[in-house]
């Protein structure tokens, strides 16, 4: 699938607001560049919460590149969506920075 139309694709379930669980939870981590925030993000994390107080299962993909603009993950990312049957889908804003500890 093409990289665009995957991410179309997220974003209209994103859009979608909250209507319950299970619930997939997108966050994009990138490397802070000499005390500024990242423009580019190296990796995201798929958590996915089953029901209501549970804990959430999580899975990271890394990129060489940019995560966001990797056709490979997102795609990935949009299945990984529709095989859960989420009825909420959350992305966080903006990309996150890394912790190198």
């Amino acid at each position: 699938m093409h990289v665009d139309k995957a991410k179309k694709r997220i974003a209209k379930q994103v859009k979608k607001g909250f209507h319950g669980y299970p619930l997939v939870s997108l966050e994009y981590f990138g490397k802070e560049h000499f005390g500024k925030t990242p423009d580019s993000a190296t990796q995201v994390v798929v958590s996915f919460t089953e029901e209501e107080g549970a804990d959430p299962q999580k899975q990271t993909f890394v990129s060489g590149g940019d995560a966001r603009e990797d056709e490979t993950i997102q795609s990935t990312l949009l299945k990984i969506i529709e095989r859960a049957d989420a009825k909420t889908v959350i992305e966080i804003d903006g990309i996150s920075t890394l912790n190198e500890n």
